[in-house]
């Protein structure tokens, strides 16, 4: 698809959320997940030099230069569910921070902010059937002792993503 290499990422993310959405409408999808983990794993790491951790890594996704720990998590919010419910966390001794993302409909980075564990922790609730524990990115977190607003470098982060192909991180 030779006319999409050179949109920028953002751009590709918007006719993403449009196809995606468009599928919805036709009964042909089901969920709204997709690409959102991955898009959260990868601005953070731009934003922060972060290297992402191997795939077989259970509980975290990335450490930092100062060898913390990160678990990156990211909610795409859109009309049909406006849910700040995170993917299921397994473990919190496995991570020392939640590196947290919302995502609006088309992919902009609407909030973002990085929660030391013991907060992740405390705010948690255990989920038995799924053998987790469920968290909510609530507005209030930004408010905490600890925690770090990095709205502004991940947005930049997605604005600054490079356009076209670029070979892959292994």
């Amino acid at each position: 698809m030779e006319e999409l290499d050179g949109l920028s990422v953002r751009s590709l993310l918007r006719l993403h959320a449009q196809v995606h959405e468009t599928l919805r409408d036709r009964g042909v999808l089901r969920s709204a997940n997709a690409p959102t983990a991955d898009l959260a794993e990868f601005l953070f790491c731009e934003a922060f030099g972060w290297e992402l951790a191997g795939k077989s890594e259970k509980s975290f996704d990335a450490v930092g230069p100062d060898d913390r720990r990160y678990q990156i998590k990211g909610r795409r919010l859109h009309r049909r569910n406006l849910s700040r419910q995170l993917s299921a966390i397994r473990d919190f001794k496995g991570f020392d921070v939640l590196a947290g993302v919302l995502f609006d409909e088309d992919y902009g980075v609407q909030r973002a902010a990085l929660i030391p564990s013991a907060e992740v922790e405390a705010r948690s609730t255990w989920v038995a059937h799924t053998n987790s524990w469920r968290f909510l990115l609530r507005e209030s977190l930004w408010e905490l002792d600890g925690v770090v607003d990095v709205t502004e470098p991940l947005r930049a982060a997605l604005e600054g993503a490079p356009s076209g192909p670029v070979s892959t991180r292994e």
